[in-house]
C-alpha cells in the first residue's frame, strides 16, 4: 500500500521535544518499507491547504498519524485527524475527537470522573479566585494543554496553600494555562495499549523508579527526567517491567483500568495511561496518552519488545486497526 506519515512540521523548532517526532517518522518508515509498503511523508504546518493539496494529489490507502502539534501548540494536535476526516482518508490512532479531549487535561479529568474512573482532586485559576478549593497541599502545577512533561519540574511542587494563587498566574504566564492537581507521593507506572484483531490488548506494565533520590527531591517525571540525558533526573529514572509476586493484584488492576480508559475515550491503535498509586495501595490515573510516542527508545516501544513484539508487527497491528476488515 502507499502510507503517507504525517508529521508536525518542525523545520524551525530547537526543541529536543519537538524534534522527536523526525525520530519517529524514520523509525515508522523503515518499520512500513520492511513490510513492503509504499512510505511518503507529508509535513502539517498551519498552512493546511498546502497539505490538503499534497494528500488529494498521493491519495494514499492510510495515513499514519504522528502529529504531536502544530507550529509548537499542542493543542492544534485534533487539526490532523479533522483533516483527514475531511479528506475521507483512512489514519491511524485517535480520532478528532479523542485527541481534543485528551490534549486539555481538564476536559480529560471532568470524563474520567463521569465514568468512575479514579484520578486526582484537581482545581483552576477560576477556582482559587472564587476561593473554591477543596483540599490541602502539596499541589503539583500542569499545563492544561501541553505534553512530554512541557512545564513540570520541581518548582510546579507546591506546599504552601497561600502561595497557589501567585504561582499558578506565573506558571500560566510561562506555560500557558496551568491548573493545580493533588500531588500523589508513591508509586508511577505506564500502562501501553495496542490494539489486536480480538480488541485492545495491554502491553506488559511498566514502573517507572526514582533509583537514589535524596528524600527531598521530588519523585516526578518532569521535562528534564524525559529530555536532559546528561541530568540527574533522567539518569535515576529507570523504566522496569521486573515485580515481585504480590504486585500481581495491584497489575491486574492496573490493566484492568487501562482497559476502561480506552473504551471510555473510544481510542484506537495505541495508547498509554500513566498512573500513580499512593502508600495505601490507591490508584489514579494521571493522563490518557492518544497516539503516544513510538521512538526507539520510548516506554510504549519497551512495553512492545517486553511483548515479544517486532516493531513490524506493532506497525501492522496500527494499520489493521485503522482499516479494520481491510487486507494490509
Amino acid at each position: 500500500m502507499k502510507v503517507s506519515i504525517l508529521y508536525n512540521d518542525v523545520s524551525s523548532a530547537t526543541n529536543t521535544d519537538d524534534l522527536d517526532v523526525l525520530t519517529q517518522v524514520d523509525f515508522v518508515s523503515k518499520a512500513l518499507l520492511n513490510i513492503g509498503h509504499e512510505v511518503v511523508p507529508v509535513a502539517l504546518s498551519l498552512n493546511l491547504e498546502q497539505a490538503i493539496v499534497t494528500l488529494k494529489k498521493l491519495r494514499p490507502a492510510v495515513v499514519f498519524n504522528l502529529v504531536e502539534s502544530i507550529a509548537g501548540v499542542e493543542k492544534f494536535m485534533h487539526f490532523a485527524p479533522t483533516l483527514l476526516d475531511h479528506l475521507k482518508l483512512q489514519y491511524t490512532g485517535g480520532n478528532a475527537h479523542a485527541l481534543y479531549i485528551t490534549t486539555n487535561k481538564l476536559y480529560a479529568k471532568e470524563i474520567l470522573c463521569s465514568a468512575d474512573l479514579p484520578t486526582p482532586c484537581w482545581f483552576s485559576m477560576r477556582d482559587t479566585t472564587n476561593n473554591n478549593v477543596s483540599f490541602d497541599p502539596p499541589y503539583i502545577i500542569k499545563p492544561v494543554c501541553e505534553d512530554a512533561s512541557v512545564g513540570v519540574d520541581e518548582q510546579s511542587i507546591v506546599y504552601n496553600r497561600k502561595a497557589i494563587n501567585d504561582v499558578l498566574r506565573d506558571r500560566s504566564t510561562r506555560f500557558g494555562e496551568c491548573f493545580a492537581e493533588a500531588y500523589i507521593p508513591g508509586r508511577e507506572f505506564n500502562l501501553s495499549v495496542l490494539a489486536n484483531s480480538t480488541g485492545p490488548e495491554v502491553l506488559p506494565p511498566a514502573e517507572i523508579r526514582f533509583v537514589d533520590f535524596p528524600k527531598d527531591k521530588p519523585q516526578i517525571v518532569g521535562y528534564t527526567a524525559k529530555w536532559d540525558e546528561e541530568s540527574f533526573e533522567y539518569q535515576h529514572t529507570v523504566r522496569s517491567f521486573d515485580y515481585p509476586p504480590e504486585d500481581r493484584y495491584l497489575l491486574t488492576k492496573l490493566s484492568d483500568i487501562a482497559l476502561r480508559c480506552w473504551q471510555t475515550f473510544e481510542l484506537r491503535g495505541y495508547a498509554r495511561v500513566d498512573f500513580r498509586v499512593d502508600d495505601c495501595g490507591n490508584i489514579w490515573i494521571l493522563e490518557i496518552n492518544v497516539n503516544p510516542c513510538i521512538s526507539p527508545d520510548s516506554g510504549f516501544v519497551a512495553a512492545t519488545q517486553q511483548a515479544g513484539l517486532s516493531f513490524e508487527q506493532v506497525v501492522t497491528r496500527i494499520l489493521h486497526d485503522s482499516l479494520k476488515s481491510q487486507i494490509i
